[in-house]
C-alpha cells in the first residue's frame, strides 16, 4: 500500500483501519454467505460510489470460493475449551549435562468446535508466564462482568 501513489498521501494508522474494516466485511460476508444484494445495500448504506460497489461485489464473486473453502478449514466459530488439566515437570539436566533443575507447568487445553472436538492445545511455561496468563484471564473475565451489568 505504501509504493501506491493514489495511498501515498493518506496517514498510515487510517489506511491500517480501512484495511482491517475492508477484511472484516469480506470475512463477514463469507461468514454470513451473504449474496452479492446483500453485500450491495450494505455497502449503499455506508454511501460507498455505486462504480466501488459494483467493482468490491465483482472482486468479492471472483475470490468467493477460495474464500469458502479457506474459511471451511478454519471453522466459522472460535474454538470453546471444554477442560483445562495442568502438570508440573522438573527440567532437571539440560542437553549439556548441566543441572538446572527449572520448574515448568505442562498446560493442556481441551477444545471443541460447533464441528466437534479438535485436538488438545498443549503448551510449557514457567510459573511467571502461568501467574500472567493467569492474571490476563482474570481481568477478561472482570471486563466481561461489567460489560454485562451495563
Amino acid at each position: 500500500a505504501r509504493h501506491d501513489p493514489d495511498l501515498q498521501d493518506i496517514d498510515p494508522a487510517v489506511l491500517k483501519h480501512c484495511h482491517a474494516a475492508a477484511a472484516m466485511c469480506i470475512l463477514e460476508a463469507a461468514k454470513q454467505r451473504a449474496d452479492v444484494a446483500a453485500i450491495s445495500t450494505c455497502l449503499e448504506d455506508c454511501k460507498l460510489e455505486k462504480e466501488r460497489i459494483e467493482q468490491f461485489c465483482t472482486e468479492y464473486q471472483k475470490n468467493k470460493p477460495a474464500l469458502e473453502i479457506l474459511l471451511g478449514s478454519i471453522g466459522r466459530s472460535p474454538l470453546h475449551i471444554t477442560d483445562v488439566s495442568w502438570r508440573l515437570e522438573y527440567q532437571i539436566k539440560t542437553n549439556q549435562l548441566h543441572k538446572t533443575y527449572q520448574p515448568s507447568y505442562l498446560v493442556t487445553l481441551n477444545v471443541e468446535s460447533d464441528s466437534g472436538s479438535h485436538p488438545d492445545v498443549s503448551f510449557s511455561c514457567t510459573m511467571e508466564q502461568l501467574q500472567d496468563l493467569v492474571g490476563k484471564l482474570k481481568d477478561a473475565a472482570k471486563s466481561l462482568e461489567r460489560a454485562t451489568q451495563m
